[in-house]
């Protein structure tokens, strides 16, 4: 591809990823109440997600996704039920500060990244964006597979530095909790936001 077209997908890309939606929220959340543990894995999923909407848009599916509307409810509903699930965690969480709780139990690596394959993919954002909006700024008639690979590969770079960018900020926000009190308060503001999360996606 022309390396314009590459760099106006980048850009776009970074605009789209910093901008706070589910995948985001759920992420920061995660990080709030567990730390950065498993976060490379969850952002690996999620732009994998990433990358499954950018082959369906080259290939044309938008269509398609219309007419599985079944299939695609059960996806949302699935990405909707595990932000529910973290939400229904963090206001059940005990309301011990960081500092004094135990490593909370380890999740699968594959567990995590498959997490963030559902959200992605349930996302009516991410879904909007390759569907929708991309064909507008470039002819992905005309995507051979180099360019595809190009695309992905901006993908693989971006998304994890944005989402990285996220978890850095959340570890050192959640340092900063010292009290029982607080890290009850910041649980339950993080369950609302996922609650809210859950919701969006599920009704979109």
């Amino acid at each position: 591809m022309e390396p314009a077209s590459l760099a106006l997908f980048a850009a776009v890309l970074t605009l789209g990823a910093a901008s706070p939606g589910p995948a985001v929220v759920a992420l920061v959340a995660r990080t709030l109440a567990r730390g950065r543990a498993g976060s490379f894995a969850f952002i690996l999923g999620l732009a994998t997600g990433d990358i499954a909407w950018l082959a369906a848009a080259a290939l044309g599916l938008a269509a398609l996704a219309a007419a599985l509307g079944s299939l695609f409810v059960i996806v949302r509903l699935a990405g909707a039920g595990y932000l529910a699930y973290m939400a229904y965690r963090l206001w059940t969480a005990p309301a011990a500060a960081p500092e004094a709780t135990a490593p909370p139990a380890r999740q699968s690596a594959f567990g995590l990244y498959g997490a963030g394959l559902a959200l992605t993919l349930s996302n009516p954002k991410t879904m909007a964006f390759y569907l929708a909006l991309l064909p507008t700024l470039m002819d992905l008639d005309t995507l051979s597979m180099v360019g595809f690979g190009e695309m992905s590969g901006i993908i693989l770079v971006v998304l994890p530095l944005v989402f990285a960018a996220y978890v850095q900020l959340a570890d050192r926000a959640r340092r900063f909790i010292a009290s029982r009190r607080a890290m009850r308060a910041l649980n339950r503001v993080c369950g609302v936001a996922l609650a809210g999360a859950a919701v969006s996606v599920a009704t979109k």
